[in-house]
């Protein structure tokens, strides 16, 4: 299966406006917030399963000078194989502009049983623009191991690289649960938030397997492994700099 959505956010007279709310099963945007709200919402709803092993889909995301948008998906992403077994792929892109918000705050994705997936996000953010952006992976569902998966997130501030990550779990990813990646943990996640107005702040531990740190430019980086998704959760809600950056 491939599929393509697309979400442009512009100001208007009356709040922010969605000008391009389109997709393809399974990524059906939807707006949930009010139309003429100051921060437009929108949930990616899950018409189907998957991705399945060979599916392809593919997101993009603009957000004009002076809009703000939310994005939040309604459930988690379970990532399963197919047979014969192939790679599935997600891929983000994101542009922000000078003075626009992007609030990017997904549900976790779960790496089922022999999956192989791929997930790659590229985030390009203007001098002046304002983003808070979390991803959280779950290795398998209660009771079974983990699938292959491999999470890639390239940020830029300013025409400038901010942050270049990669992580792969599963039975292929070699180490990968050895306590200087996972330590025997079930999930993990980051959360990233830029911010021109503000300082960074100091590194901070959050708790026994959570730290935030800033980053080379107006933005801070909290990363956290947890025994499970509530934990998880916890440490990356403790990272909000404000109410505003994370709800």
């Amino acid at each position: 299966m491939r599929a393509h959505a697309r979400i442009v956010a512009e100001p208007g007279p009356a709040g922010t406006r969605l000008t391009t709310l389109r997709g393809e099963p399974p990524l059906l945007p939807r707006r949930t917030g009010p139309a003429g709200s100051d921060i437009a919402e929108v949930h990616l709803v899950g018409a189907a399963a998957g991705p399945l092993g060979g599916d392809h889909l593919q997101l993009d995301i603009v957000v004009h000078p002076g809009a703000r948008l939310t994005l939040r998906t309604t459930a988690a992403t379970l990532a399963l194989p197919s047979r014969p077994a192939s790679v599935s792929r997600t891929i983000v892109t994101a542009h922000v502009a000078a003075g626009a918000t992007l609030r990017y705050l997904p549900e976790q994705l779960i790496a089922g049983a022999g999956c192989r997936h791929e997930a790659v996000s590229t985030v390009d953010v203007e001098d002046g623009g304002f983003l808070t952006w979390r991803e959280e992976l779950v290795c398998g569902r209660h009771g079974e191991q983990s699938g292959d998966a491999t999470l890639t997130l390239n940020i830029g501030y300013g025409r400038r690289p901010l942050l270049r990550q990669t992580l792969s779990v599963g039975p292929h990813a070699p180490g990968w649960a050895a306590a200087g990646v996972l330590g025997g943990a079930r999930a993990t996640g980051a959360l990233l938030h830029i911010d021109p107005a503000a300082d960074p702040g100091p590194a901070t531990v959050l708790g026994p397997t959570a730290v935030r740190v800033p980053l080379s430019g107006p933005a801070n980086l909290t990363t956290a492994t947890a025994p499970n998704t509530h934990t998880l959760r916890q440490y990356l809600a403790a990272a909000a700099l404000n109410a505003h950056a994370y709800p």
